[in-house]
């Protein structure tokens, strides 16, 4: 007898994604707003990771999160909008069973090493700000070098923990995934195994390490404003406020989507809802990060005005 973890591997050889129509006007429009977004986000990351690599006057903490954060981005968005575009382009909507296992385990990589980043940085803004005299014994180079390590084996453990799970499923019915890429709750939905506490488990797991991450970072910055509130400095204090409630910002949008897409019940249905929502922690995280972390940071800016003059070549 077939054991139920392998039926899957015979009963299904591809998945449909039905995310956005491939043919009339949504199917002219989806590649070309999804080609520009991936377009900006390639752009914006990669010129953060590019500058701060070649700068040496950002060679501290914060930009080398910064840079791990941006390329952590890069895979994000990598991990499905490339697909989707090329989908539509060939008004396709199949994606292999291959493909489907690939594509869970880059974007919860990603999404994992985006969350213990964003975590790290809020340590390094309370260093930076409540223990200023002891900032570079705490976030010295090997420091950095270990978060940021432990950040990508964590977002490495989260993948694997999904993928397995979500993959050791029978599915062996429907094959249509009502989402543009490949995500679990879609997934779970379509699979016929009666029991999907393989993956319910982990979803759990990760939505309870999820919390705990948001916690450490609301008592951080619970400390940093108690500490900014001190700064006598009008300047100081807008200074500090123009840094951390971007990173703020998005944590909060990266974690609430999130949580919701994870938690709410999936429907048999398509749902323009569950796009939106979905795209709102694959999608605008990697592309608006750039703009977020960039737009009012002047060291960033006048990098690149130094890159523009052609003074590092």
């Amino acid at each position: 007898m077939m054991a139920p973890g392998v039926t899957n591997l015979t009963a299904t050889t591809e998945f449909v994604l039905l995310g956005f129509p491939t043919q009339g006007t949504m199917g002219f429009l989806h590649p070309l707003l999804f080609s520009l977004v991936y377009l900006c986000a390639l752009l914006g990351n990669g010129l953060i990771v590019f500058i701060t690599t070649l700068d040496r006057h950002l060679h501290t903490p914060m930009y080398f999160f910064l840079r791990s954060l941006s390329f952590s981005d890069l895979c994000l968005i990598s991990a499905t909008v490339p697909k989707s575009i090329a989908n539509s382009l060939r008004h396709s909507s199949s994606i292999s069973f291959l493909g489907c296992v690939l594509q869970v385990f880059v974007l919860f990589l990603s999404v994992g090493a985006e969350l213990h980043l964003l975590t790290v940085m809020s340590l390094d803004r309370y260093a930076a700000i409540c223990h200023p005299l002891h900032y570079e014994v705490i976030m010295s180079r090997d420091r950095c070098v270990q978060l940021t390590a432990v950040s990508w084996l964590g977002g490495g453990l989260d993948a694997v923990m999904h993928t397995a799970g979500t993959f050791s499923l029978s599915y062996c019915g429907s094959n249509v995934v009502h989402q543009f890429f490949c995500d679990i709750p879609q997934l779970l939905a379509i699979s016929c195994s009666g029991n999907l506490i393989n993956e319910l488990v982990p979803i759990l797991i990760s939505v309870v390490w999820g919390m705990c991450c948001f916690i450490f970072i609301i008592i951080s910055y619970v400390h940093i404003f108690s500490a900014v509130r001190k700064i006598p400095s009008t300047e100081g204090k807008a200074k500090v406020y123009s840094t951390c409630l971007p990173h703020l910002l998005v944590v909060v949008l990266f974690l609430s989507t999130a949580c919701f897409a994870y938690l709410k019940p999936t429907s048999g249905t398509p749902s323009m809802s569950d796009l939106v929502i979905s795209m709102f922690y694959t999608v605008v995280p990697p592309t608006f990060n750039p703009i977020i972390y960039s737009l009012r940071n002047q060291a960033l800016k006048t990098a690149v005005g130094r890159l523009i003059n052609g003074k590092y070549f």
